[in-house]
């Protein structure tokens, strides 16, 4: 169970307070270098960095204070995210649709909150609701255009609708879900780190290597060198930080390195396909030098629900 109390005792918690402490000096100590030493134009990056350590302490912060504050916070990320997909997709033009989300992800967030009533799970965390959620959600979604007896210009509205509640709301709430596991802050701070790194990993890559295209109609500086360049950093994250899951046997380690090496790279491709489609660069402006809140997640939406259920077949989550 996460509680301050807990988190100032757990090892794996602090050791990753540490970690990123750590990684965040070394970043202003090189763009000090960068910028005073060899006279380089850094203001982006340090447009960038100054974003880094707010997003790190909000979300230390979260984490530290427990499981309902880390399952809450989610949930209020998943339904930010939304706002700035529906506003770049149009569909907040149909408060109807875009309301009938908003009510899944609420929905997700509550059911990663409260107890199985028949009392038949060990913990926190009714899983039998939250992972019958989309059911619910898009039997709603689809009840809308019946109830207002309209067919004409419905079909998009209604696969926008579907595809922010499932990849935005209920894929990204495994997140959340996870604050409700045993190992709760091996899993949540690793799978965060990762896929941050992997992020950082594939940007580096691609800068410093990068000649190939990955996808050039879809994210044209993104580049198989990168990818590649990713995928390896990742499969070396679980046995470097193997710690935060000492359970872990050689074959879940490799599925956690491949989980967060394409499935965070599918994640960012995904809502690029998106992007490119609607014909803008970023969701939103809210992170100054990232973009949006979805620009900055989008790795997780494929990394956390993967992980999360590769963790459960195997092991008991809870």
């Amino acid at each position: 169970m996460m509680s301050p109390q807990i988190a100032l005792h757990d090892s794996i918690f602090r050791a990753y307070f540490l970690i990123v402490l750590i990684s965040l000096a070394i970043g202003g100590a090189v763009l000090g270098f960068l910028r005073f030493v060899l006279k380089r134009e850094t203001a982006s990056m340090f447009k960038t960095y100054w974003s880094w350590i707010l997003i790190s302490g909000i979300g230390f912060l979260i984490v530290f204070l427990g499981r309902i504050p880390m399952i809450v916070g989610v949930t209020l990320l998943a339904i930010f995210a939304f706002k700035e997909f529906a506003y770049a997709s149009g569909l907040y033009r149909d408060a109807w649709m875009a309301g009938a989300v908003y009510a899944g992800i609420v929905g997700v967030g509550i059911a990663s909150l409260i107890w199985d009533p028949r009392g038949e799970e060990p913990s926190p965390g009714w899983y039998g609701l939250f992972v019958g959620i989309p059911a619910f959600a898009i039997a709603l979604i689809l009840l809308i255009p019946i109830l207002r007896n309209r067919a004409r210009g419905e079909l998009q509205r209604i696969s926008l609708a579907i595809i922010g509640f499932v990849y935005i709301g209920w894929m990204f709430g495994h997140l959340g879900f996870m604050a409700n596991a045993r190992n709760a802050y091996g899993f949540i701070c690793y799978i965060i780190f990762a896929t941050g790194l992997t992020d950082v990993a594939a940007f580096t890559f691609g800068k410093i290597f990068g000649r190939h295209p990955l996808r050039s109609e879809i994210s044209p500086n993104k580049t198989w060198e990168g990818a590649f360049g990713a995928l390896g950093v990742a499969m070396i994250l679980p046995w470097l930080f193997r710690f935060s899951f000492p359970f872990f046997g050689a074959w879940q380690l490799i599925l956690t390195g491949l989980i967060v090496g394409i499935g965070g790279q599918l994640g960012d491709l995904s809502i690029s396909v998106i992007k490119r489609d609607i014909g803008t660069k970023d969701m939103a402006t809210t992170i100054p030098g990232h973009g949006g809140i979805l620009d900055r997640i989008d790795s997780l939406l494929y990394a956390a629900p993967l992980f999360m259920q590769m963790t459960a077949y195997y092991y008991p989550l809870r």
